[in-house]
């Protein structure tokens, strides 16, 4: 069982920047972002395996956001550059256990409760 805890949220303009953590309990392989805005389904926002060698962005944050990993201390960052309103959201953070970086919920085992992100206009 692995335990993950985003934090980082909050309200910004949009054109601003945020940066949200994943905190796990322990050692983790790939993790992945995803988002649920209101009245909408879940998505995928970004993975990065375990080295950090192979990351994946959703078609919607490419260019803007960037993924990166400490595994020193367990934790995987999203930096959200260039925010727009429609990056409005609760903020997931999720743990796959086979090493497969996956755009794809069914492949993720534990997951944080989320983080909520707001970009006002």
């Amino acid at each position: 069982q692995v335990h993950l805890v985003e934090s980082g949220g909050g309200l910004v303009q949009a054109g601003g920047s945020l940066r949200l953590s994943c905190a796990a309990s322990g050692r983790t392989k790939t993790m992945g972002w995803f988002r649920q805005a209101p009245g909408k389904e879940r998505e995928f926002v970004a993975a990065i395996t375990w080295t950090g060698s192979i990351t994946n962005f959703a078609d919607s944050v490419k260019g803007r956001f960037t993924i990166s990993r400490d595994n020193n201390k367990n934790t995987v960052f999203l930096l959200m550059n260039s925010l727009k309103p429609e990056d409005t959201a609760v903020y997931y953070c999720a743990s796959e256990i086979l090493g497969v970086i996956s755009k794809f919920q069914k492949d993720y085992n534990y997951w944080g409760q989320g983080t909520q992100v707001t970009v006002s206009s």
